[in-house]
């Protein structure tokens, strides 16, 4: 399924599929393991691979680029997945 521009959080739900089929591990991709079950569900290509508790290891990512915002960052990261999640189910057929 193609990730449409149109989607709130597209942009960060592309590049971590993208990582992920690259074998990066980046914020994005560890967002995109965090929603996996539902984006598999709407009907994304998300690898059944997934890492051992991916919400820590983007809390240690976010942490270790600025400490200080890495609460805040990782509370608009998951509220971006969740409206992108939603939009998704809305226009999936």
């Amino acid at each position: 399924m193609e990730v449409s521009d149109a989607l709130p959080g597209a942009e960060l739900i592309r590049k971590g599929l993208i990582d992920l089929g690259d074998g990066v591990e980046s914020i994005e991709a560890l967002l995109v393991l965090i929603g996996a079950p539902r984006l598999r569900r709407i009907g994304y290509d998300v690898p059944d691979d997934t890492p051992f508790l991916p919400e820590d290891r983007l809390w240690e990512k976010l942490s270790q680029e600025n400490s200080d915002t890495a609460h805040s960052r990782y509370n608009a990261l998951i509220r971006r997945l969740v409206s992108f999640e939603r939009a998704s189910e809305c226009v999936s057929p």
